[in-house]
Parts: C-alpha cells; sequence; structure tokens
C-alpha cells in the first residue's frame, strides 16, 4: 500500500479521526532530505498495513495543518494517536531508527 495523500481539507477525517495510529510526513518537493525520506515512507506504509496509517502532508500545499502542528523544519514525522500527537521525528531517520522510535 502506497501513503495517503494527506490534504488540510482531509486530515481531519484521515488522522484525528483514525481508529488506528498514523504517521505522518510533513514534506515539501524542494526539500532534499525530505525526497530521500520518500523511499522509507513508502516501505513503511507497505509493511506496517493495516497496524499503522501512513500519509504524506505536502507543508507547501497545506499550510492549515503544517502550522497547527508547529513544523518548522521538514521533514518531520508525527505519530498520531487516538488524534493526538504521540511521537514526533525530526529530520532524516533511516528506516530501522524510524521503527525503534515508533515502537512498531
Amino acid at each position: 500500500m502506497k501513503p495517503i495523500t494527506l490534504t488540510d481539507d482531509n486530515f481531519e477525517q484521515e488522522v484525528l479521526n483514525s481508529d488506528i495510529p498514523v504517521l505522518v510526513d510533513f514534506w515539501a518537493p524542494w526539500c532534499g532530505p525530505c525526497r530521500m525520506m520518500a523511499p522509507v515512507i513508502d516501505e513503511l506504509a507497505a509493511e506496517y498495513e493495516g497496524r499503522i496509517k501512513v500519509g504524506k502532508l505536502n507543508v507547501d500545499e497545506n499550510p492549515n495543518s503544517a502550522g497547527a502542528f508547529g513544523i518548522m523544519s521538514i521533514p518531520t514525522l508525527i505519530l498520531f494517536k487516538d488524534g493526538q500527537p504521540a511521537k514526533k521525528m525530526i529530520g532524516f531517520r533511516p528506516k530501522n531508527e524510524i521503527v525503534s522510535e515508533l515502537g512498531l
């Protein structure tokens, strides 16, 4: 499964109202570390399908959602549980570190 494309319009439904944890990748197309992170995010979406939902939010196109969670640097990953931010990671991280930090 591929990551879900998140927007200001669907963020509440897909993330805040989700019945399973959601990992959100806050990114932008011009960001080099974000592009390096993309294949890792794709792998996580495929490997943990059904256990977590994985989504990507372009901060340039969706400033309201990015602003609501104080995103100042990208890439930023936030794991949401029960509609609340539970874990935040800023900057590029290798897959094994993300899996470890999130307790997957």
